[in-house]
């Protein structure tokens, strides 16, 4: 991810009061620091004084293919100092305004000290000018140190990573639709032009040819890494481990050789020949690339492994999920999956089990069972509109304790904070397709922040 900041202020002043521009300066320099600290490279164009030095810097900013740009209002500046960064940049704009401290000292303060703590005086006119430009922007306002003020930027800062994961992203799609599932099929057109990235579309095949080439000794050490990670339940065949190990080493090659950041799968397959067989040994290989962040979806579901990379990105994880039951004793949504699952928010050490039988689907192997981390989650997917535009939905809950079934499902428990038979119903009448990503963490406020700078509608189910 790749910031782009400018710093500025009014090259009148600098004649008129000698102490300010260097204090403005190293304010700028603090502010510099910071941005690096949020695990992106910033482009720093440094300090601009005037209309001619603003173009210098926009060209220079325009080249770097920023991701997000962020311009500091240091004290007052006028509005053709910034418009031509705006412009040019092609990204995302974030204005910022962080006066020195909390307060001024207004006994002691002359106007030189005053015009430091002066950065919210351009503020609306930068708000007007870009309004009528055209050009969406956000601002932050505080103070240097203020860390509420330091939060609310990393989360636009994060935003503009996901943002930026999903512009470059290359995303798979192998096999074909599950027969019969109309909510799951997406217009592969949808994703460039909502997003950007790209979709590869991918056979079956270019996962048998990868894993035909996968040798014993690789089977082996895949085995002993999974036996390591998971709890490997009785109920597990020597045979159906060893072959799910197999296809989980030629999956991460097919990966390797397309360079996919996410995969969504699905084939059925007849009567036990290699390609049923490979569509039911996914499920290990896909937690596994799922843990390592690239999410792998079952049933062909794009949009939800579109989910599951942006809750990923964001840090929360992203579990491949759905509706599994509701427990109206104890007020809880039971959701999950038969298969793959984020491995890194297990609440606990994930389970293998063995399963003669994949409900709906063909094909026999293992499957992964498991519960997200116990604490506050997200439930947040990808909506598709009549007219051809994505949206967001998300709801904040907690994940708790309770009964799980122990058939091979990846089951969560959810209090959503209301009667779990309404909040089903709030939450299906969004238009919400049959599965969706669990997270770690409430995210709806960098789900907004995501959904501002893609411009899409993020709809939100509350309690």
């Amino acid at each position: 991810m790749r910031i782009g900041l400018v710093a500025g202020g009014l090259g009148a002043y600098w004649p008129q009061f000698p102490d300010l521009l260097p204090q403005l300066q190293r304010s700028a320099a603090r502010v510099s620091e910071r941005m690096r600290t949020f695990g992106c490279e910033v482009v720093d164009v440094g300090f601009i004084s005037d209309a001619q030095e603003g173009a210098a810097a926009a060209e220079r900013l325009r080249a770097a293919g920023c991701d997000l740009i962020v311009g500091f209002l240091t004290t007052y500046m006028t509005a053709t100092m910034l418009l031509p960064v705006a412009q040019r940049s092609g990204a995302p704009v974030l204005l910022i305004n962080l006066q020195p401290t909390e307060a001024m000292d207004h006994d002691s303060f002359d106007t030189g000290q005053w015009l430091a703590y002066c950065g919210a005086c351009p503020l609306p006119e930068m708000a007007n000018t870009f309004t009528r430009a055209g050009i969406p922007f956000r601002s932050v306002s505080g103070y240097l140190e203020d860390e509420r003020a330091w939060a609310r930027i990393e989360r636009w800062v994060k935003a503009a990573g996901v943002r930026a994961a999903l512009r470059h992203g290359r995303h798979g799609l192998m096999g074909h639709l599950y027969p019969g599932m109309l909510d799951v099929s997406t217009d592969l057109t949808l994703v460039p032009a909502n997003f950007g990235g790209h979709v590869e579309v991918l056979e079956f095949d270019d996962l048998r040819v990868r894993v035909e080439k996968v040798t014993e000794a690789e089977t082996a050490a895949r085995a002993r890494e999974a036996a390591e990670i998971f709890d490997v339940d009785a109920s597990v065949v020597d045979e159906d481990f060893n072959w799910a190990a197999k296809v989980s080493v030629g999956l991460d090659r097919l990966v390797a050789d397309f360079e996919l950041d996410s995969l969504a799968y699905y084939h059925r397959g007849l009567e036990g020949e290699v390609h049923e067989r490979l569509g039911a040994g996914m499920i290990l290989g896909a937690s596994l690339l799922t843990a390592r962040g690239v999410p792998a979806a079952g049933e062909y579901e794009l949009r939800t492994s579109l989910a599951m990379l942006i809750m990923d990105r964001l840090g929360a994880g992203g579990s491949f999920t759905e509706l599994q039951a509701l427990d109206f004793l104890r007020g809880h949504v039971e959701m999950g999956h038969d298969g793959p699952a984020h491995l890194a928010i297990s609440a606990k050490r994930p389970l293998l089990r063995g399963l003669g039988v994949y409900h709906g689907k063909r094909g026999w192997g293992v499957s992964v069972e498991f519960d997200v981390a116990h604490g506050p989650v997200t439930a947040f997917g990808l909506l598709q509109r009549r007219d051809g535009r994505f949206g967001f939905v998300a709801s904040e809950g907690v994940t708790v304790d309770g009964p799980h079934l122990k058939i091979g499902n990846t089951t969560s428990r959810v209090d959503f904070g209301r009667d779990p038979g309404e909040w089903t119903d709030a939450w299906s009448a969004t238009g919400i397709s049959h599965h969706w990503a669990l997270g770690t963490g409430h995210r709806v406020a960098e789900l907004r922040a995501l959904a501002d700078l893609l411009d899409v509608e993020l709809v939100e189910v509350t309690a």
